[in-house]
């Protein structure tokens, strides 16, 4: 009898404790389409809760699942062969594995099984992104699926698009009042599918609730239209902010110095290599690289600028002309410079992983976030120029050198040394303005060149040396170029700025905000 038994046990062992990792073997054991989709299928059901089928189904989907001559599956990570279970680096040759082959009809179940599993994930992230790849997909057979979904679903924004599939399939399906209903439904839904679905509806001929389904469209067009303004606005931000940061230690040297800088370009650029080299020298460290590049690159483009100063600029004050030529020939020397170290092409700035994607608000309007945390990162800066020049003994000696030099000088003070710092200063947030520009474009020796004559824009049209005045300068030029654009064109949007600020500095020669002094009055 007790052997009875233990036969028995062996035999429910056998029927019911297989293991994910014996039924993979099935997998790559399976000799033809029809063994591998009951493979699929058998892995499907069994371990839709087990976090490595996804990974397991997503590289098949792509062709890159294989298997072993031991019948262990593994998958391409570059050069290197990878056991899929374990993770581990295996040390066997291209020749010894085989692709685990798949046609047409493998994709789709893939796909919708993968979408299945993705739907029961633990990671909210993974569940909402599979809840929006149904919304895409949703079909007349997933009614049963959204319901049960729904039943155990907690997050509130999974939920809304669940909702969502289960309004479109009743626009689509039902009748009366639930179809009514679900018009109306989505009126509210701000997705492409939402209006899409409306859309279809209204083309077809009789359909009942006409007019409830053109209300939605409308309803949907009109907020496409607000969130639309917002997203200019928000661009506008963006671009005034990185004009902010270009302008602003032009508006300190320009306002102090009365110097012409054409080589303010060339510190923003050192700033974007200084970051590029940054993460060149600790390639383990790109999610820290922007925070360590910015106060080195402050440094680096201080000294140069105070390099420059000291070298050329300090022969040159009385003489205005000859030292603007002066400062375009350094910015071709440091364009070389660049070209020789680096070479004249362009090179990639990795962005950390905390500064991608976007903040989704709605369907249609999503903050992305690189974006978001320059805006924040150029208030700062702002306000920390703005405490050095209002808060320090430096700023009041810039101040009074900036009013009236001459007598600032009577006063004791070192004129040449307020000169010197005040440069390094600006051309250090020149530095800084590089490190936040290589977060949003390629890196190359003639990155500052495309801002020095916006910069200058800037600084004449909100007032020379005044940092208010370059504050609002900069977001006002950068929303009215936002607003522009789209209807002009990019190029004739720059042109139509540079028009409007040659009109408001003939009727203001002196800016928004004028310096006060007996220099500024000169």
């Amino acid at each position: 009898m007790k052997r009875v038994c233990i036969t028995l046990l062996l035999i429910a062992m056998a029927a019911f404790g297989a293991s994910f990792e014996d039924d993979l073997v099935k997998l790559s054991e399976a000799e033809n389409f029809a063994q591998k989709e009951d493979a699929i299928k058998e892995l499907s059901s069994g371990y839709k809760n087990d976090e490595r089928l996804p990974f397991v189904f997503s590289q098949m989907l792509s062709g890159n699942l294989y298997k072993s001559a031991q019948n262990s599956l593994v998958y391409q990570d570059k050069s290197d062969i990878v056991d899929i279970l374990s993770g581990k680096k295996l040390e066997i040759d291209e020749s010894e594995i085989s692709k685990i082959t798949i046609n047409n009809r493998l994709r789709t179940i893939l796909r919708s099984e993968l979408a299945a599993v993705n739907l029961v994930s633990q990671d909210a992230k993974i569940r909402l992104n599979a809840a929006k790849e149904l919304l895409s997909n949703v079909e007349e057979k997933d009614y049963a699926l959204l319901y049960e979904l729904l039943a155990k679903e907690d997050n509130k924004k999974i939920k809304e698009i669940l909702n969502e599939s289960l309004s479109v399939l009743d626009a689509k399906f039902k009748s009366g009042g639930e179809q009514q209903k679900a018009i109306n439904a989505l009126g509210d839904s701000l997705s492409p599918i939402a209006l899409q679905t409306l859309n279809e509806l209204n083309d077809i001929e009789g359909i009942s609730y006409k007019k409830e389904i053109t209300a939605s469209i409308k309803k949907i067009e009109n907020a496409k239209r607000f969130y639309s303004v917002l997203e200019t606005l928000y661009f506008g931000l963006s671009a005034g902010s990185i004009l902010l940061l270009a302008a602003m230690g032009l508006a300190i040297t320009f306002g102090v110095m009365k110097v012409i800088n054409m080589a303010h370009g060339e510190l923003i650029m050192i700033g974007a290599y200084t970051t590029y080299t940054i993460q060149q020298i600790m390639p383990n460290f790109i999610e820290y690289s922007v925070i360590i590049a910015i106060p080195i690159a402050f440094l680096v483009s201080a000294l140069v600028g105070i390099l420059i100063e000291r070298l050329v600029l300090r022969h040159l004050y009385s003489r205005p002309l000859e030292a603007l030529l002066a400062t375009f020939g350094i910015s071709l020397i440091l364009q070389q410079l660049v070209r020789t170290i680096y070479s004249p092409l362009n090179k990639e700035v990795k962005t950390p992983e905390w500064m991608s994607g976007s903040f989704e608000i709605n369907s249609i309007f999503s903050l992305t976030y690189n974006r978001f945390y320059i805006i924040i990162f150029t208030l700062l800066v702002f306000a920390f120029a703005l405490f050095i020049l209002k808060k320090t003994s430096l700023g009041l000696k810039v101040r009074a050198v900036s009013q009236n030099r001459s007598m600032a000088q009577a006063m004791g003070i070192k004129t040449s040394f307020v000169d010197a710092l005040t440069f390094g200063i600006g051309a250090g947030i020149a530095g800084v303005a590089g490190v936040a520009l290589s977060q949003l474009t390629n890196v190359g020796p003639n990155l500052g060149q495309a801002y020095i004559v916006d910069s200058f824009m800037v600084v004449v049209f909100g007032g020379v040396g005044n940092l208010w005045g370059t504050l609002i300068g900069a977001f006002t030029l950068g929303e009215v170029n936002k607003i522009i654009e789209p209807l002009s064109g990019a190029v004739l949007a720059k042109v139509i700025i540079l028009v409007i600020v040659i009109l408001f500095i003939r009727k203001h020669p002196r800016g928004l905000f004028p310096q006060k002094g007996r220099d500024a009055e000169d």
